[in-house]
């Protein structure tokens, strides 16, 4: 069994600045990706940011420049962080995992998501 646990969520101002964090824990064997989502009142969840087991990073236009993802060497920690922040990065933020498990199988693992308040 895999768990993924998010912290870091708070009330910040606009323009400050949070750091999240993904700890993915149990019957890991190798993470493939770790990927950051959010979901905002009344929207749809949507991607914000990932990382792969390769090093490499994507983002979402609308945090590009703003946010960064990293993680350690396994992958079994990611995190992001968030920089000029805007009232519209208000969201519940979820991390997920892609992950081989020592089963082995490959699986798909959600975080039970961490708050991110901003205030204009």
């Amino acid at each position: 069994q895999v768990r993924l646990v998010e912290s870091g969520g708070g009330l910040v101002q606009a323009g400050g600045s949070l750091s999240l964090s993904c700890a993915a824990s149990g019957s890991i064997f190798s993470v493939n990706t770790m990927t950051w989502y959010r979901q905002a009142p009344g929207k749809q969840r949507e991607w914000v940011a990932q990382i792969a087991s390769s090093g490499s990073t994507n983002y979402a236009d609308s945090v590009v420049g703003r946010f960064t993802i990293s993680g350690d060497n396994a992958l079994n920690t990611v995190y992001l962080q968030m920089n000029s922040l805007k009232p519209e990065d208000t969201a519940v933020y979820y991390c997920r995992g892609v992950i081989r498990t020592t089963t082995p199988q490959f699986g798909s693992y959600w975080g039970q998501g961490t708050q991110v308040t901003v205030s204009s």
